[in-house]
């Protein structure tokens, strides 16, 4: 093994939680895709992908910057609709309904398909009611279900502890890293059966980045994960499956630790390895 590669499988030993086991490989997918493409105008963006994510575990996605990573991330909540000009063809579906189809329903799938993005982005409100915000919106009204709700999401998000007597203050005060963990709180205040995060830890410091992919690592027996790392080693540890797209395409699909150790494509070593990318 060269550098690169031991460092990974130190990675893979320091992972959070076992991994998949044979029998959870037959379970149903949640998210399905099938010769899925996105398009920005003309430029194809994400070229005819097909992959299975199974539920309740995470799955990376790695690839160099401008591959495709963030826009298949955004594709399963629908987010590339705010885009002029984009489009898919093909199939991407949650538990076998087509999420393009005609009829679907944008707000109830981003209900059940919770995102965190890049950079902290708490809004100019308490603590509070940034976690609240969620569920006020559909339909939530009650001081003491709504009470209940902001304390289990920050509890679930780690964040508690912290925050429990500054509620009432505003969340742009918080640190980098308590900013991310409000944002996953607000995002599991709906009850999402999918949470989306893209790169959720670069803008962080690596305590923050630490605390994040710990809480990860705590979530995904409740929640389906799809995580878009840049780092390498971050997805080694979080993460129990991983593709590797490279120029829009998916190269190759798998458990994490045949991903890493044993590649099945030689791209996919050069990749892990630092030949490029």
């Amino acid at each position: 093994m060269n550098g690169v590669t031991v460092e990974l499988a130190s990675s893979l030993a320091e992972r959070q939680g076992p991994a998949p086991e044979p029998k959870d490989r037959l379970e149903e997918p949640v998210i399905t895709a099938e010769e899925f493409s996105v398009f920005y105008g003309d430029n194809e963006a994400v070229k005819r992908v097909s992959l299975d994510v199974p539920p309740r575990r995470v799955t990376a996605i790695i690839g160099p910057s401008g591959c495709g990573k963030s826009t298949f991330l955004r594709a399963v909540n629908r987010m590339n609709d705010l885009i002029p000009g984009c489009r898919t063809e093909g199939l991407l579906a949650l538990e076998g309904q087509d999420l393009n189809a005609p009829g679907v329903d944008v707000v109830t799938l981003r209900r059940v398909v919770g995102m965190v993005f890049q950079k902290p982005n708490p809004f100019p409100k308490s603590v509070f009611d940034n976690v609240a915000f969620g569920p006020r919106i559909h339909g939530v009204r009650g001081k003491p279900e709504l009470t209940e709700t902001v304390e289990v999401s920050l509890r679930r998000a780690g964040l508690w502890e912290e925050v429990a007597d500054r509620l009432s203050h505003n969340a742009m005060a918080l640190s980098g890293g308590q900013q991310q963990r409000l944002c996953i709180a607000r995002a599991l205040a709906v009850d999402p059966e999918i949470l989306l995060m893209d790169e959720p830890a670069s803008a962080l410091d690596p305590r923050s980045t630490a605390r994040i992919e710990d809480l990860i690592g705590e979530l995904r027996a409740d929640y389906t994960i799809v995580i878009v790392t840049h780092n390498m080693q971050q997805a080694a540890r979080v993460s129990d499956l991983t593709a590797f797209l490279y120029e829009g395409r998916l190269v190759e699909f798998g458990p994490t630790d045949q991903l890493f150790t044993k590649p099945r494509q030689k791209q996919t070593e050069d990749y892990i390895t630092g030949r490029f990318g």
